[in-house]
């Protein structure tokens, strides 16, 4: 294992003044007058002001410059984790921390650590409530420095950003439960600001990292508090610091990356209606790196986002595929713009330590981005190999890497070695290249060659390399040719890297999400919130008034002797929206129940649903609504305002889709199944014949229908699950807010079992037969 490589850093100190000498020298002249010396308090209060001012708007506050030496001089890495959730229910996740994350960045030596939030978990043990807690932010502090000490890195390559549990419960950032600016690597190293920014810079290469923190100012408790808020002074620091080296007079080739916590499909939008990937796509990132979403919802969590496209497409309100849109033609004539007019980036979302216990490394060689994702699941890893060229076909920039080969641009002066990264612990003693060629169907061996390991002094890590004739691996298919990487140490034990396409011609092969990636990657929550509110809003009203109107226009035409008949010699689709009508007009006829649900739905739109606690302390309830919640601390005017805009849709569109909706049909259904038993039961009482045997029979009959049912008993099995779809919500919320549900959401919390308790009864057969 190489020994750290020694870094320089260059930090931009903010101007300064001092003004205590001259102020001290001036207010000691014996002929000043008490005029005089007001008006020196006057302007030593301005001046401090204004330097105060400077200091905190300065970009060089923020800004670091790191000079990584040693070879190999053409790449670097760094290491990203995320959601580390340290909680005092889970110790085993700070233990195995210490266990294996200090080891592992001794042998990796990378250029950075980026922790990208969730650093502790905020919930209870029954994961309900969720404030701060003190003691989680002492582990990680304490966690954060043994790593410190046992790997060996300088604690100033560290960087570490606050995720949405990290704020549950802040009322404002600095205050007394703002614990991340007393425990964090960011505020002891006296780090100023939601957006830092660091450049690595090797060999004429400069490669800029952002970092940004858009959690939300006012820190609401979960479950209300699951976006990134970015502001539009957050923007424009974003794009300030992102346009740093734009101007540089040296012309070195510079590589953005961002990191932060929040993915673009669960970030909102700006006051003004901007996003990040506004900014993103103006400055052509290469990667935006992120967390939150954890590997449960799959470990194909990426996107590529790209400019020049229609509306919907855009990825406004969602994006079906990973890769969006087709890639724009790039030809000879289009060579000579230096500027490209399609802009592009990635989004790649990493797992999570909280279980996967896992660590990304992202290298940057001569341009290309790539990155390997490791996990500590089964225990520490003896090695670990990184190729980093060529780069995975499916996850390669999708315009310029064709723009390269098609121009061959500078960059295309890095294609002629295969180049890989080896970390072990152990001494290597062969690595072997190997491509191969799936034409055939199968893996077919092409290039089997032993690469050479890059000699230096000073080396920060093993870069093994070897020549190839590139150009005849060139192909119309993305994914014809696929490279692995063999290690093998002293001991004999062999290591591969993941098999994975690669294609010199720059085309992306195919990679699809599947159906819960696409739920949480594809769909741009915050903008889907409102349309989907005032969807399911008008069809709740609908399917309360619409029979309403029928039902008092004529009662002869839509009752069951009437609609019934007509079921028969028609089509199965027209029985159906024959049969469905005629459900949903037995509803209002039960007037009280109908009733009830109408208000119920507009005390829904025009009240508070409920009230409740949503910082750590219990000291000022609020009230939330569909359009947020309402904090009166936070405003002195009369009208209030609503934040945790779109969070609340956590809570109000399952509310309105799997309680509401599904309480409106399965009462009305109740309604129709006791019509349709009450008229059978009717005319089997009624005696047509004296005829004691078909008497006899249309009472077993009658009684088969009794005693049978089933329709009813399916609904009463419906009603018991929303019964327990809306008991677990409310739970939830009660152990959340710190709630009564008898004195702050009284009627949120019983009005459904209520209704469906009187319409179970009111439909009974033993009610009004």
């Amino acid at each position: 294992m190489p020994p750290p490589a020694s870094t320089g850093f260059s930090t931009v100190s903010p101007p300064s003044v001092d003004l205590s000498l001259s102020l001290s020298l001036s207010l000691s002249a014996p002929t000043m007058d008490r005029e005089k010396k007001w008006g020196v308090y006057l302007l030593a209060a301005l001046l401090l002001s204004l330097v105060s001012a400077t200091a905190a708007s300065d970009p060089g506050r923020r800004r670091s410059v790191i000079e990584v030496e040693g070879e190999p001089s053409s790449v670097v890495w760094v290491v990203q984790l995320s959601d580390l959730h340290f909680s005092v229910f889970h110790p085993e996740r700070a233990r195995d921390f210490k266990r294996y994350v200090p080891p592992a960045l001794a042998m990796i030596n990378p250029s950075l650590v980026l922790i990208t939030g969730d650093l502790t978990d905020g919930k209870s043990k029954d994961l309900l409530t969720m404030k701060q807690e003190e003691s989680e932010w002492i582990e990680y502090q304490n966690v954060i420095e043994d790593v410190f000490e046992r790997s060996g890195l300088n604690r100033k390559i560290f960087y570490d950003l606050r995720g949405n549990h990290d704020s549950f419960g802040v009322p404002e950032v600095g205050g007394a439960y703002d614990y991340y600016q007393k425990y964090g690597i960011n505020a002891g190293l006296r780090r100023e600001g939601n957006v830092q920014s660091v450049t690595l810079q090797n060999s004429g290469w400069k490669h800029l990292f952002v970092g940004f923190d858009s959690t939300m100012e006012v820190g609401l408790r979960g479950p209300t508090n699951l976006f990134g808020h970015p502001t539009d002074r957050l923007l424009a620091e974003m794009d300030m610091e992102l346009s740093q080296w734009d101007d540089d007079i040296t012309n070195s080739a510079v590589t953005k990356i961002t990191f932060g916590h929040f993915p673009l499909s669960f970030s909102a939008l700006t006051d003004t209606g901007r996003s990040l990937k506004d900014v993103f796509l103006k400055h052509s990132l290469s990667a935006y790196i992120c967390g939150h979403l954890h590997t449960r919802f799959g470990k194909n969590l990426k996107r590529h986002h790209q400019s020049g496209h229609h509306f919907l497409s855009s990825g406004m309100y969602y994006q079906f595929n990973i890769h969006q849109g087709t890639p724009s033609n790039v030809n000879s004539e289009k060579c000579s713009n230096e500027s490209k007019s399609t802009k592009e980036f990635w989004e790649w979302e990493m797992g999570d330590w909280r279980k996967s216990r896992a660590m990304r490394i992202v290298t940057i060689d001569s341009g290309h981005v790539s990155y390997a994702d490791v996990d500590f699941v089964l225990g520490s890893k003896d090695t670990i190999i990184l190729p980093t060229f060529p780069v995975d076909s499916r996850f390669m920039q999708r315009i310029s890497s064709s723009h390269d080969y098609i121009c061959q641009t500078k960059r295309t002066l890095s294609y002629t070695t295969v180049r890989a990264l080896v970390f072990s612990r152990t001494e290597i003693v062969t690595v072997l290249a190997k491509v191969y060629d799936t034409r055939s169907g199968s893996l077919s061996l092409v290039l089997d060659s032993t690469m050479r390991k890059l000699e230096g002094n000073g080396t920060r890590g093993d870069m093994y390399m070897v020549p190839w004739n590139w150009r005849a691996f060139a192909d119309p298919s993305p994914d014809r040719y696929w490279l692995q990487i063999e290690a093998l140490d002293i001991y004999g034990k062999s290591s591969h890297s993941q098999l994975m396409p690669f294609s010199i011609n720059g085309l992306n092969a195919k990679v699809s999400w599947k159906w819960k990636e696409f739920f949480v990657m594809g769909c741009q929550w915050a903008s889907i919130y409102h349309p989907v509110l005032w969807s399911v809003l008008p069809l709740l009203f609908s399917l309360l008034l619409i029979p309403q109107v029928f039902l008092t226009c004529s009662k002869k035409y839509y009752t069951y002797k009437y609609l019934s008949p007509g079921f028969s010699g028609r089509s199965i689709g027209e029985c159906l929206t024959r049969g469905a009508f005629w459900v949903l007009i037995e509803l209002p006829k039960m007037t009280f129940i109908w009733s009830g649900i109408l208000l119920y739905v507009l005390y829904l739109l025009l009240f508070p649903w409920f009230f409740g606690y949503v910082f750590t302390e219990s000291d000022s309830m609020a009230y939330m609504t569909y359009r947020g919640w309402a904090v009166p601390h936070f405003n002195n005017s009369s009208k209030l305002p609503y934040i945790g805009v779109p969070d609340v849709m956590i809570v109000v569109l399952p509310h309105l889709f799997f309680v509401v909706l599904p309480t409106i049909l399965v009462i009305a259904a109740m309604a129709a199944e006791k019509t349709a038993y009450r008229t059978h039961y009717l005319s089997l009482s009624g005696k047509k014949e004296d005829d004691l045997y078909k008497e006899g029979k249309k009472r077993m009959r009658h009684v088969s229908f009794c005693s049978g049912r089933w329709m009813r008993k399916l609904l009463l099995l419906v009603c018991l699950v929303i019964l327990w779809k809306h008991w677990k919500h409310c739970r939830a919320l009660v152990k959340a807010y710190d709630m009564n549900p008898f004195l702050h959401s009284p009627i949120y919390c019983f009005t459904i079992p209520v209704l469906l308790t009187y319409a179970i009864y009111r439909t009974s057969y033993r009610c009004n037969l």
